[in-house]
């Protein structure tokens, strides 16, 4: 590469050609050529390796394709980091247990300030011009705690929730196929909806629609153009900004409908408005748990449905164990629906009673869950496997570094559950070995309410219907495809699609 640059301006001027170029003109053409070497040719100073390549173009493959640019670049050198830039900031990606423990445990890592720039998708109020103090941080985790893990409210949520799920899969016919991705979606949106807000948005299937279909707007919203170059007036930046007034002015119609209301429930918009918050802060609060919950929960209860139907062993062991639960905790001679039979077991069996259930969520995240994390050095140097980290650089560190470490997990793209249990336990290998819920200092404070979501969904399923995975002409699939690791909003399957064929038996 450098000696092409310096041929190339050792031909500028030659004497014998006859050709003229003045002394400025040289040097012009020599700095744009010193510009361009500096910009495409890596840079061996320092002690994190920077990528060659153009900024921009570096930047757009992070943003298109952000699995297959990271590992693509790691396997080009043993290295356990490399640099790029993203606009004018750097951006240090990361592997390795030594990474993996400073990623999660340093107080120089701040995780609001990763996402800030680098995640585009997620609503945010500013974008319309208002002011909110309920947008991330502290106050936002401390929210979520209150409203999500409180045993009693969720237990007094769970009748409303196996409603939901059940009206959903009424809607679906006796029997039929359906694509997961779709359906399950559709349900778990509901189910964040109405833990995020209140009865009256969440009952009114129109409305939930509507804004269902600006939540999509503002996803795919998320174009490398729009991050990249934030201040560009394209479609997406328009899009995004009429999506976010439109869910703002339609969730602010459903908060001062609470705020008149007379009678105080244990809906979310209640207890935000008792506290004295204003009408945009709750609705921040409300955007951020939609955009959390739906994509992360969602993901897992397809998954794990995909992946018991098609575990025949794994699929006896939870369907005895939602017999169990039934059989213990319901009253079974009742004559009631299955949905308000199960509507009687309270949050803490739920949580504490269902170990199977806790495998198979455990390992649809381990093989699904392949996120790449953000986090940003807002204080000081650090040094992470002999590499220097500026402050106001940011981090990037994805969760296969672990996940799919065969070094931890024996085969590793293998769905099984067993892999936890005792005498296994192939997470404690290594520091951080699972990452599923979070871990360090950011432990994920919604777990409590996402696993309860999954595990009433997956009940339901399969305490009520037999069902097969098939492809598009309804034939079984017994193996599953891989799932697209560069989607990040909902890891779909590669190539040809599944379905879930189904058949109810129990109502």
């Amino acid at each position: 590469m450098a000696s092409s640059f310096l041929d190339a301006l050792s031909h500028i001027y030659h004497p014998s050609s006859g050709t003229l170029v003045t002394y400025g003109g040289a040097a012009a053409l020599a700095l744009l050529a010193y510009l361009i070497y500096s910009t495409v040719v890596p840079n061996d100073k320092g002690s994190i390796r920077t990528l060659g390549g153009f900024p921009v173009l570096t930047a757009w493959a992070f943003f298109t394709r952000r699995y297959d640019f990271l590992w693509g670049n790691f396997q080009k050198h043993a290295a356990p980091h490399f640099k790029f830039s993203v606009l004018h900031h750097q951006v240090v990606a990361l592997r390795g247990e030594e990474a993996r423990q400073a990623f999660f445990n340093s107080k120089s890592l701040n995780f609001t300030e990763g996402y800030k720039i680098l995640l585009g998708a997620s609503p945010s109020l500013k974008d319309i011009n208002i002011q909110s103090s309920g947008e991330g941080g502290a106050w936002f985790n401390k929210q979520v705690a209150l409203l999500f893990t409180n045993k009693q409210r969720l237990t007094e949520n769970i009748p409303a929730l196996l409603e939901d799920i059940n009206r959903r899969m009424e809607s679906w016919g006796r029997e039929g196929q359906i694509d997961p991705f779709k359906s399950i979606y559709d349900l778990v949106f509901q189910m964040t909806v109405r833990m995020a807000s209140c009865d009256e948005l969440a009952n009114d299937e129109q409305e939930l629609e509507k804004i269902q279909e600006l939540y999509w707007i503002l996803e795919k919203s998320a174009t490398p153009t729009a991050v990249l170059l934030p201040w560009f007036p394209g479609p997406a930046k328009k899009a995004k900004e009429v999506a976010t007034r439109q869910l703002y002015m339609k969730l602010s119609h459903y908060v001062d409908i609470r705020r008149v209301s007379k009678v105080p429930t244990n809906n979310a918009i209640d207890i935000l408005i008792g506290q004295g918050r204003s009408n945009p802060d709750i609705i921040a609060f409300i955007l951020g748990v939609i955009f959390a919950g739906v994509i992360n929960t969602g993901i897992q209860s397809c998954w794990a449905l995909l992946f018991l139907g098609t575990s025949p062993e794994w699929r006896a062991k939870v369907q005895a164990e939602v017999a169990s639960i039934i059989e213990k905790h319901t009253n079974t001679t009742s004559r009631e629906p299955l949905h308000k039979r199960l509507a009687s077991v309270p949050a803490s069996i739920w949580e504490d009673e269902m170990p199977v259930m806790d495998l198979v969520i455990r390992e649809t995240l381990r093989v699904i869950f392949t996120s790449t994390l953000l986090r940003r050095n807002v204080v000081e140097d650090i040094t992470v496997s002999g590499g220097v980290i500026k402050p106001g650089d940011f981090i990037a560190y994805n969760v296969d570094d672990a996940h799919r470490n065969p070094d931890i997990y024996t085969d590793a793209d293998r769905f099984d559950p067993g892999r936890f249990l005792p005498g296994r336990e192939e997470d404690k290998k290594a520091a951080f070995a699972f990452l599923g819920w979070g871990v360090g200092r950011h432990p994920c404070t919604g777990m409590k309410i996402a696993k309860l979501e999954i595990k009433l969904i997956v009940a339901m399923m399969l305490a009520a219907f037999d069902y097969d995975v098939v492809d598009s002409s309804g034939r079984p699939s017994k193996n599953l495809p891989e799932h697209d690791r560069n989607d990040i909003h909902q890891a779909r399957p590669v190539g040809e699609p599944v379905y879930l064929k189904f058949k109810r038996v129990v109502e």
